[in-house]
């Protein structure tokens, strides 16, 4: 039988997906790439889920890459997947997008909520400074917070939840 969520005084998240709208953001910082190539014909789920294959061989390929740099090459690798035309600029726009993707309109009140009843931890797939500049969206101040980055492997890898014990 599960037990109830009161018997927990821990919580862990992911935060992208979560708490940080990330498909809006992906698509949103695409859009310079597809009006540069006049694409209309490229949507947001075809374009999503061709990032979702490549970001994951791309950490499972390169699990010490810093996730501005995954960002990077994803975009460069979608561009040349969808036939178009990149640069680096644009390429370095979308690896430092993450700043700009927007958490969802209840995750501060939700995160606050939370917190008055249990610790707060964040495990994520991405850099110390990126989580930084979405966590200044969130509204909270988290217990403990592990990225990709100072674990040095990505999500699935097991590696990750270990450090969490």
């Amino acid at each position: 039988m599960p037990r109830p969520i009161t018997d927990f005084g821990v919580l862990t998240l992911d935060c992208y997906g979560t708490l940080i709208d990330w498909e809006t953001g992906i698509w949103d910082a695409l859009q310079p790439l597809i009006a540069a190539n006049g694409r209309l014909d490229v949507t947001r789920s075809l374009a999503l889920q061709a990032f979702g294959r490549l970001e994951a061989a791309q950490e499972a390929a390169t699990p010490g890459m810093a996730y501005p740099e995954v960002l990077r090459r994803v975009h460069r690798d979608l561009a040349t997947g969808f036939a178009m035309e990149s640069d680096d600029p644009i390429d370095e726009a979308f690896g430092a997008s993450i700043a700009l993707w927007p958490a969802f309109a209840d995750t501060a009140d939700a995160l606050r909520s939370l917190q008055r009843r249990y610790r707060l931890v964040v495990l994520s797939n991405v850099d110390r400074d990126g989580f930084a500049a979405s966590n200044r969206k969130l509204g909270v101040v988290f217990d403990s917070v592990f990225t990709a980055e100072e674990i040095g492997s990505y999500k699935p890898d097991p590696a990750n939840f270990r450090h969490l014990l």
